[in-house]
């Protein structure tokens, strides 16, 4: 790398840096490209060479943590090596980091502000859904649950997981939340291993999904 590629990765990193903590303590409305490019000590021709302008800097805040909080979380989970085990410790890392103050605040509460829903929608999934994909195929695929079924589950949990986020990042005691919405989830996992390897074909399609409870209760 030439020392002007040095120069130029340093700078965009120093603007994400700053722009990070001011998004966070601050919010996206509450802080401004003066302000960014004081604290980085930094030209606001230097920011606008890396960044289009305010809400492009965001999004690449905004996908910073995102990346980190994957990289964090799959770091956890290759640790473990029974799927079971791999699907829990990616809920309790998960819930850990959104307990942390900037990712709730840039990601859960100021994202979908910022970027509008579906946008905000769209980049959750571009940094997240594959790593809740590799998860459940996992687990599923032991019992031979393939094809649309496989899909459903993915997407639902995937869903689960986003609203467990939303409801930390909004708590007013996000520790506590984050042990009640562990044991939610936990409970549902459970629940699916236990059907799972009862011998019960969970991929035959259900005319009374009451007679699960039945069979779960017998």
């Amino acid at each position: 790398m030439s020392r002007r590629q040095e120069y130029s990765s340093s700078t965009r990193r120093a603007l994400l840096d700053k722009a990070a903590g001011l998004f966070a303590d601050r919010g996206y409305a509450g802080t401004s490209l003066d302000e960014v490019v004081a604290a980085a000590r930094v030209t606001k021709g230097a920011l606008y060479h890396h960044f289009q302008g305010k809400l492009a800097l965001f999004q690449a805040v905004f996908d910073r943590c995102e990346s980190n909080a994957v990289k964090r979380i799959t770091s956890d989970v290759r640790r473990k090596k029974d799927p079971w085990d791999k699907a829990v410790t990616a809920v309790a890392s998960f819930l850990e980091v959104c307990q942390e103050p900037a990712y709730r605040r840039i990601v859960m509460q100021e994202g979908p502000v910022v970027l509008g829903f579906d946008r905000w929608r769209e980049s959750e999934e571009r940094s997240t859904y594959g790593l809740v994909h590799d998860l459940v195929h996992r687990v599923l695929r032991q019992y031979d649950i393939e094809g649309t079924l496989l899909t459903t589950f993915t997407r639902i949990f995937y869903g689960a997981m986003s609203s467990a986020g939303i409801v930390v990042s909004e708590a007013e005691d996000p520790e506590r939340s984050s042990r009640e919405v562990s044991t939610v989830i936990s409970l549902m996992l459970a629940g699916l291993r236990q059907l799972a390897e009862s011998g019960i074909d969970l991929t035959a399609p259900l005319d009374d999904p009451r007679s699960l409870f039945q069979t779960t209760s017998a």
